[in-house]
């Protein structure tokens, strides 16, 4: 990853005051163990703090409490919370490689004469756009990407390679769509008949995302059969996820990958879901729950509960049922030994009565 400021601007940037050669040029990041001219890196762990004294990075961010108890080389970048700017940094990068890199529309593209194309956008190799379909101002399209006719896309998203948006499907403002994600395929709806086939149900809805959501590579969200499949305001989806139709999935969400949502299931907000954990149909789940990976979910679940297990229940009672599931063949192989003993106990009994 490279880029070139100079440590004034990438401190205007995070907010934050130089300490050292405001003029110092940075052309990349790294580790601050692996820190060398030209680098930045960030001091938020104590437990690295040995590396500020001897690092190469020409600047390292790090806290306004931080006192050193020897000189340092590299310039400081102080700031209150050096993980969350470093993060800020991260973001800023990218935004400034794509504001500088990223501009026009390729000849390569089709753009249906009816479509709408805001201000600022890009858009990349082999783009197919289909009429009265509506681009936001600032985004970014990439190659190979396919946006259906009448989809709705806000302002400054950016739809990586690969990606489908199918028809009638609303985007909001800075989303992320990551590479090859499919948003608006139709609900898993067949209706079974009596010689045994299945009739296909059609999936009148949508998908609406609404602002700041984030669906990650290769993850599909069905469109509602009638209605709107509709992720929340914040929420982040994780690679090779399904979200079945008409499900809604509350705002500031996280969901781990290879996950998966049936449809019509209700999700409330700030929801912590674990890696490949299923979740069943037509449920309820509240507010603030946090589910461990491989979880199976197949009741209602109330606000704030943590779970664990397939199927799911209370986390702490899991983890103690585990340790005995753990021990399970010992308690086995124990009670046949009560067994035994019991059976002999029994026999020495009758035979102390026959005498």
């Amino acid at each position: 990853m490279k880029f070139e400021f100079t440590a004034a601007r990438i401190a205007q940037a995070l907010d934050g005051v130089v300490e050292g050669d405001e003029n110092a040029k940075i052309v990349r990041v790294s580790k601050i163990e692996e820190g060398r001219e030209g680098s930045i890196t960030f001091l938020a762990n104590p437990k690295y703090t040995p590396y500020i004294y001897t690092t190469n990075a020409t600047a390292i961010v790090c806290s306004k409490s931080f006192v050193p108890d020897k000189p340092i080389s590299s310039t400081l970048i102080r700031v209150d919370d050096p993980y969350s700017s470093f993060t800020k940094l991260l973001v800023f990068y990218q935004k400034e490689k794509e504001n500088k890199k990223l501009k026009g529309i390729s000849l390569r593209s089709h753009i249906h004469r009816k479509a709408k194309i805001g201000k600022n956008v890009y858009v990349g190799d082999y783009v197919s756009i289909g009429a009265h379909a509506e681009i936001g101002d600032g985004c970014k399209i990439y190659p190979n990407v396919t946006i259906y006719p009448y989809a709705k896309i806000g302002k400054n998203c950016l739809i990586h390679a690969g990606s489908i948006i199918l028809n009638e499907c609303e985007i909001g403002d800075n989303c992320i769509l990551q590479p090859g994600s499919i948003v608006g395929s139709d609900g898993f709806g067949f209706a079974p008949l009596e010689d045994g086939t299945y009739m296909k149900i059609p999936q009148t809805g949508n998908v609406i995302l609404k602002d700041n959501v984030e669906i990650g590579a290769n993850a599909t969200i069905d469109r509602a059969t009638m209605g709107s499949t509709v992720i929340e305001h914040g929420t982040k989806i994780d690679n090779l996820i399904q979200i079945g139709h008409n499900c809604v999935i509350g705002s500031d969400c996280v969901i781990a990958g290879q996950s998966g949502v049936a449809g019509s299931t209700k999700m409330g907000n700030n929801c912590m879901i674990g890696g490949q954990t299923g979740i069943a149909g037509h449920l309820h789940i509240g507010n603030g729950v946090q589910c461990g990976g491989k979880s199976g979910i197949f009741a209602d679940v109330p606000d704030n509960a943590r779970l664990m297990g397939a199927p799911a229940f209370e986390g702490h009672e899991f983890k103690r049922t585990y340790v005995h599931f753990r021990n399970l063949n010992k308690i086995v192989k124990e009670m046949n030994d009560l067994k035994k003993q019991v059976a002999e106990l029994q026999a020495q009994l009758g035979n102390n009565k026959k005498e």
